[in-house]
């Protein structure tokens, strides 16, 4: 038998300390009927990883830079989903820049400044896999989110370029301006649906389910059916199909 290591019984349990441990046992405290030691540690292990994810060193930031959460880009909200039961993605969003500061100095209004910062935080929060919501921007731009909105959705009506946020991409919002983009590149410039699902930053389901949706009412439409009815055959809300009644008017098939 050999030799007693004291060393090792008097320092080796300081490797113990840690917080996954004390994580692991406040759970078997609360919850003691979660599991055993094996369960215990591996729920340590995803609240760490949460943990992590929402925490950022400073080091890692720049000065103008913020940590935000957004909604993740791959999981579009179900029906009655709260923000709660949502995945979200920590990203790092450029909330000043040397080109604001220029634009400050050479005089641009207010009005485009915000717009020109809108957009990029959109762009940034896209590019690292998440979606900001008009509510998002609102808070970091310190606007009203119907401001965001209308400012956003005339931009995209003008240049015919969607700006990748929860309103376009997840189709949560009232706005009309997406689904006017995809139609009319469809049918009016011709652009297979591929194209228009590249172009908008829209999956081709995405696309396919929006022009056949204005398909549907539009034939409705045209055999002189009512919005009322138009919603009532077609199992959406009657705003839906008054969004692609106004499509159908602006495009002009």
């Amino acid at each position: 038998m050999g030799k007693p290591d004291h060393l090792r019984k008097r320092f080796a349990p300081l490797k113990a300390k840690t917080l996954k441990n004390a994580l692991a046992h406040r759970i078997a405290e609360e919850f003691p009927r979660i599991g055993g030691r094996r369960i215990q540690l591996l729920c340590a292990e995803m609240i760490l990883e949460v943990f992590e994810r929402y925490l950022r060193p400073k080091e890692l930031l720049s000065h103008g830079q913020v940590l935000w959460m957004a909604v993740s880009v791959d999981h579009p909200p179900r029906r009655h989903q709260r923000i709660a039961e949502t995945p979200l993605v920590p990203v790092v969003l450029d909330l000043s820049t040397d080109e604001d500061i220029d634009q400050r100095l050479q005089r641009q209004s207010r009005s485009e400044r915000l717009l020109q910062k809108a957009i990029r935080l959109c762009k940034q929060a896209y590019q690292q896999k998440a979606l900001l919501s008009n509510s998002d921007l609102a808070e970091l731009l310190n606007l009203s989110d119907s401001r965001v909105a209308q400012m956003l959705a005339e931009y995209e009506r003008q240049t015919g370029e969607i700006i990748p946020r929860r309103a376009t991409i997840h189709d949560v919002g009232s706005g009309v301006t997406h689904k006017r983009i995809i139609c009319y590149k469809h049918y009016v410039e011709g652009k297979p649906a591929d194209q228009v699902a590249r172009e908008t930053r829209h999956s081709l389901e995405a696309v396919d389910r929006y022009l056949a949706q204005y398909d549907r009412v539009r034939q409705c439409r045209l055999q002189g059916l009512s919005p009322q009815r138009t919603a009532f055959l077609l199992d959406c809300t009657l705003r839906l199909v008054q969004e692609y009644l106004q499509i159908d008017e602006e495009i002009g098939q």
